[in-house]
């Protein structure tokens, strides 16, 4: 049997069509195995899933009233009426992510079943913040801390699977001087478990979680391994969140994580395959590979999603989908061990997060004087630009009103867009300025 034929039949859902078609010697049938056939089936499916799909669950919702607690009527100064749009639309999202996963991932891949148990542990939670929201009319939706908890859950599950799978290994790579001064880079052959991660920007770019637990002797790297975790499960804390504040325009969240899922998926490529690992001089991750089905099926999903979610918008995310996808979009970077790059990478759900940290703390500290102030005239930042200043509180004092006048939704959209497509491209960019 061929390394191929071994490949599917223990993989892949699709293994019994895909042997059948081989043993039919249809032309071509060798491919079903590669990564590209399977990343791009894949994407088309999950467009399909969630465009077909989508509409018969939005014309399912809107039947059954489920609509959430109306949160933007009243600051829409263009006069669109969003009272009545369905939301938990990202369980679109997520059944677009789920089922080609199912169907042509590797389902004996760690990484692949990391981020299968990281979608449908999110979903969860966002499922059941969206459920108090709807149907049981509270606004508040779940409490805080009970996020944080399944936050701070999944951080430790995915650190403690990076520390103790004996699958999740490395091959780290050495520059070594060739004749005269040229240099080469080159992966050790040896695959190792390590707390290495990617820095941007430095020529030793590789930092290691154990150098900062030296302190402990011999326990320093089990040292560097908890300090790991810790990190782990503040970034899926911080991205979920970001994403969550980030959902507040139509086609905000889900246009800005698709393209953070499409340089992700470059990433996650270039580390799979030890020739672009070694080129842009980074670690290679051997089983990556899987990382990129399911960043198809990520980017997929939310492209289907906003045929429905783009302004005016049919449906809304919901926290089903926009915590989903922050954690996701976590959950990835630190299995590629890109999680220091995010801050570039998902730079405007980092300035969503300061912003209303900002907000709330200079609020509190003008309270204690007897003093109403803000910063901004309204958080998360986007609000900000679509806030009419002569519509705000007249005894409270703001210390930004730029813009004086209030852009359009689609606009705000559209330009944050645009900085994140910069931002990943920086990403991608860091790799070699070094």
């Amino acid at each position: 049997m061929d390394k191929c034929s071994l490949q599917k039949r223990k993989n892949k859902m699709l293994n019994y069509l895909f042997d059948w078609f081989r043993s039919q010697n249809f032309a071509g049938s060798a491919m079903f195995c590669s990564v590209s056939f399977r990343a791009l089936m894949t994407l088309i499916l999950s467009l399909l899933i969630s465009t077909i799909f989508g509409n018969r669950f939005i014309n399912y919702l809107k039947r059954k009233q489920i609509t959430e607690v109306q949160r933007t009527a009243e600051i829409d100064p263009f006069g669109i009426n969003k009272i009545g749009v369905p939301s938990m639309g990202g369980i679109i999202i997520i059944v677009a992510i789920l089922i080609p996963c199912f169907l042509f991932g590797r389902l004996t891949n760690v990484y692949m079943v990391l981020m299968l148990v990281a979608t449908i542990w999110l979903g969860a939670i966002g499922f059941i913040d969206d459920y108090i929201k709807i149907f049981k009319q509270n606004k508040e939706g779940l409490n805080g801390r009970f996020k944080i908890i399944g936050q701070v859950g999944l951080g430790l599950i995915v650190g403690l699977t990076l520390y103790l799978s004996p699958q999740i290994v490395i091959r780290e790579n050495n520059t070594i001087v060739k004749t005269g001064d040229q240099k080469m880079v080159v992966h050790q052959k040896t695959s190792i478990k390590s707390t290495q991660t990617t820095i941007p920007f430095f020529k030793n770019n590789h930092l290691d979680y154990a150098d900062f637990t030296q302190f402990l002797g011999k326990y320093a790297q089990l040292g560097g391994w908890i300090l790991f975790i810790i990190v782990t499960i503040f970034v899926v804390t911080a991205v979920s969140n970001g994403a969550n504040l980030n959902d507040g325009m139509d086609g905000m969240a889900a246009g800005n994580s698709a393209i953070i899922g499409v340089t992700l998926g470059i990433l996650a490529y270039v580390s799979s395959h030890a020739t672009y690992a070694s080129y842009l001089n980074i670690m290679f991750i051997p089983g990556s590979e899987e990382l990129v089905i399911f960043i198809c099926a990520f980017v997929g999903a939310l492209i289907g999603f906003l045929w429905y979610n783009a302004y005016p918008a049919q449906v809304f995310m919901g926290d089903t989908g926009s915590l989903t996808i922050g954690g996701l979009i976590a959950v990835f970077a630190i299995i590629i061990h890109k999680e220091l790059l995010i801050p570039i990478l998902c730079g405007v759900f980092l300035v969503e997060n300061l912003s209303v940290i900002l907000q709330v703390q200079y609020f509190k500290k003008g309270k204690k004087k007897g003093v109403k102030q803000r910063i901004f005239k309204r958080t998360p930042i986007h609000d900000h630009f679509r806030t009419d200043l002569s519509k705000m509180d007249i005894n409270c004092s703001y210390k930004y009103t730029w813009p004086q006048q209030v852009f359009h939704e689609s606009k705000i959209t559209t330009r944050f867009w645009i900085v994140t497509i910069i931002l990943a491209a920086i990403t991608l960019i860091t790799l070699k300025i070094r």
